[in-house]
């Protein structure tokens, strides 16, 4: 790791304070530490490399037409500097731009201030509800790993089972249930940590340092794509926005034609979906902020099809602290369901457990190798489990790298990844919004979410942002307009449409041994997100807005000042046009994501599928013959983008997993 030294965390601080002013030394602290803890080391010089330059007056003088460094400039000067690396057609300083953007911009209204609260928060608005505690927490209790205190460093610990799962979150969950119930001897690991209802994060920063891949810091390798991913014993079910949608059915019908998937039609997967809505107290949202009211008005005004959304939480949408987890316990996540009844059942679940590869002997898995934090001081202990079944459920970014780790040959392992881009537009209303209250998403739109010649399908959905994502996810033209657009955050409601791909990525490993993403929009999928914008547009006039922007590095307004012909008409049809073709080229339109799928997808057809249509893992792309005793089961199996909020489909085919798993043990039927 490189050491910081005062002249770079300097520097730092001058760029904090050019995006956000006031308490610039702390955040370039803040920066420092998150930097540390979550970027590869490759990124990590290339940081400290943009740092150097800044401070260089010949590479600014080249760089910027300034001969001097950064420090040296004045204010205006600065941001003149910066906005000047935001517009560059050198996809590198785009990059830089967007990356000390982003995290200074978060930190200034996410952190909670060492004098709590944040003024920065108090001159917003921004309340956060009380959060009771519930009064039945669950009880799921993590195993201790069995080593022994007197034992060298390097000596590994052993565990056996009948089966061991790789990942507690959504796939993981259900089937850890399933085999339990069924009597089998079941060890679930899971590399993020157990985080029950008391202890659940209080505020922004925390949640996202806890609950959060990457430490909430995930991106494609480029900065292009900002992505949302959860960690944790129960995964993303504890820090998503409880939407539950099912796979559309022509989605469903999609993958059966194009990929061999039989079963995901009739009684079987309609069973599979109504179980998982009964087991998660699926209901239609109660409370409607009014961030969705302006979606159910807005699509009424227009003829839209629009409607509540259905979600895993009952008696709640007051508080609007999804995202920081549920210490009220009426989200009914992994933890509280699937986990529980696997807990109940005798399963051992153990935190902190990353998985580094499968172990395979004589073409069958035997289990797993992990690294196991010990203790107060996270010490890291090598951990074997022995099992004969072997289930990785590590999400869409991690069950790659695990399968790849493990010496599986198939080739399309890491490839096909798909992330449903998300672009954002947000509506400036007369009256208050307060979209961090309240049920998160308890609208939505599927009138666009079929395919057709303009674009791939989408979903609009709110966005329910706290102040430090709403920061980082607002354009940044200068600090005063940044600082003037979160004075008004009270009245602003976000719009996002989810978007089905067009373009793919993939998954690798670097060298330092992290999860490598990048990701690409095709022609079809910049096509999709033009439409949405436009869509969100009309959606957010007509129900009201005063003021609307599409968010990018060069952001596109409607009705900020006025109109200074008179013409509201042909003013929106300009805006129309503008966002009609807007640039969605990497780091110049802003693209958000926060669902991971199809890097182990399945299908009948060996050539690119590494899992069959029941998640068996194939030895290969030349024929049908599995791993023996390995399975997938998350979202990786998904083969192309789902359209929707993924975790009921991850679940059902999780259950269609479990059910393979004890065929093949019992010599049944799947």
């Amino acid at each position: 790791m490189t050491a910081w030294s005062e002249s770079q965390l300097g520097t730092l601080a001058e760029v904090a304070e050019t995006f956000v002013r006031g308490d610039s030394m702390r955040r370039a602290r803040l920066m420092a530490d998150a930097l540390d803890a979550a970027a590869d080391p490759a990124q990590l010089r290339q940081f400290h490399l943009v740092l150097r330059v800044l401070e260089t007056p010949v590479a600014n003088l080249v760089l910027g037409r300034r001969a001097s460094s950064f420090r040296a400039m004045s204010p205006p000067d600065r941001e003149r500097y910066l906005r000047s690396w935001a517009d560059s057609p050198i996809p590198m300083r785009r990059s830089a731009f967007h990356a000390l953007r982003k995290l200074a911009t978060f930190l200034a209204y996410a952190d909670p201030g060492v004098d709590r609260p944040n003024p920065r928060l108090t001159a917003i608005g921004y309340e956060q509800d009380p959060r009771p505690i519930a009064a039945e927490v669950t009880s799921v209790r993590p195993t201790v790993p069995p080593f022994d205190p007197g034992s060298p460093a390097d000596e590994p610990a052993f565990m056996d089972a009948d089966a061991v799962i790789a990942g507690a979150g959504a796939g993981g969950g259900v089937v850890a249930a399933a085999l339990a119930r069924a009597g089998k001897s079941v060890v679930v690991l899971e590399a993020g940590p157990f985080v029950d209802e008391t202890s659940m994060p209080g505020d922004e920063l925390d949640a996202y340092d806890r609950l959060y891949l990457n430490h909430g810091l995930l991106t494609t390798w480029d900065g292009s794509v900002t992505m949302l991913a959860g960690t944790g014993v129960g995964g993303g079910t504890l820090i998503n926005w409880t939407t539950s949608l099912p796979a559309p059915e022509w989605i469903r019908e999609e993958w059966r034609r194009d990929h061999g998937i039989d079963g995901l039609s009739g009684t079987e997967w309609d069973g599979d979906v109504a179980a998982i809505e009964m087991e998660l107290s699926v209901t239609e949202a109660n409370v409607i902020p009014p961030k969705d009211a302006a979606i159910l008005r807005g699509a009424e005004a227009l003829g839209w099809e629009a409607a509540t959304t259905r979600r895993n939480a009952t008696d709640c949408g007051t508080c609007g602290s999804c995202p920081f987890g549920c210490r009220q316990g009426t989200r009914q996540s992994g933890l509280r369901v699937h986990l529980e009844q696997a807990h109940a059942a005798s399963a051992r679940i153990l935190p902190d457990a990353k998985v580094r590869r499968v172990i395979i002997e004589g073409g069958r898995a035997v289990g797993v190798e992990a690294d196991v934090a010990i203790g107060p001081s996270g010490q890291r202990r090598r951990l074997v489990v022995h099992a004969p079944v072997v289930v990785v459920a590590a999400g869409g970014l991690r069950t790659p790298a695990v399968l790849q780790a493990s010496g599986i040959g198939h080739p399309a392992i890491g490839r096909h990844l798909r992330i449903h881009p998300v672009p954002i537009v947000a509506g400036l209303y007369r009256d208050p919004i307060d979209m961090w209250r309240g049920t998160m998403q308890a609208a939505r739109s599927i009138e666009f979410a079929p395919p057709s010649p303009s674009s791939n399908g989408y979903v609009i959905e709110s966005a329910p942002g706290h102040p430090g994502l709403l920061a980082l996810a607002l354009p940044w033209e200068s600090a005063d307009d940044h600082a003037d657009l979160m004075l008004r955050s009270r009245r602003i409601a976000p719009f996002i449409a989810v978007t089905r791909d067009g373009g793919a990525g993939r998954v690798s490993v670097t060298r330092a041994g992290n999860v490598r993403i990048d990701y690409r929009l095709d022609k079809d999928g910049v096509r999709t997100l033009r439409h949405a914008l436009v869509s969100m547009a009309g959606l957010a006039r007509a129900s009201g807005a005063m003021e609307i922007v599409a968010v990018g590095a060069r952001p596109a307004w409607y009705g900020r000042g006025g109109h200074e012909d008179g013409d509201e008409e042909a003013a929106f049809a300009r805006f129309e046009a503008t966002l009609g073709a807007f640039d969605f080229s990497p780091n110049r339109g802003s693209v958000f994501s926060a669902h991971q799928m199809g890097t182990a997808r399945m299908g009948a057809e060996p050539r690119g599928h590494p899992c069959d249509p029941f998640g068996r893992v194939r030895r290969d792309d030349r024929s049908d013959v599995a791993v023996g005793g390995l399975y997938v089961a998350d979202s990786s199996l998904f083969p192309t983008g789902l359209g929707v909020n993924p975790m009921i489909t991850v679940m059902a085919l999780a259950r269609r997993v479990g059910r393979a798993i004890l065929a093949d043990a019992g010599g049944g039927s799947t």
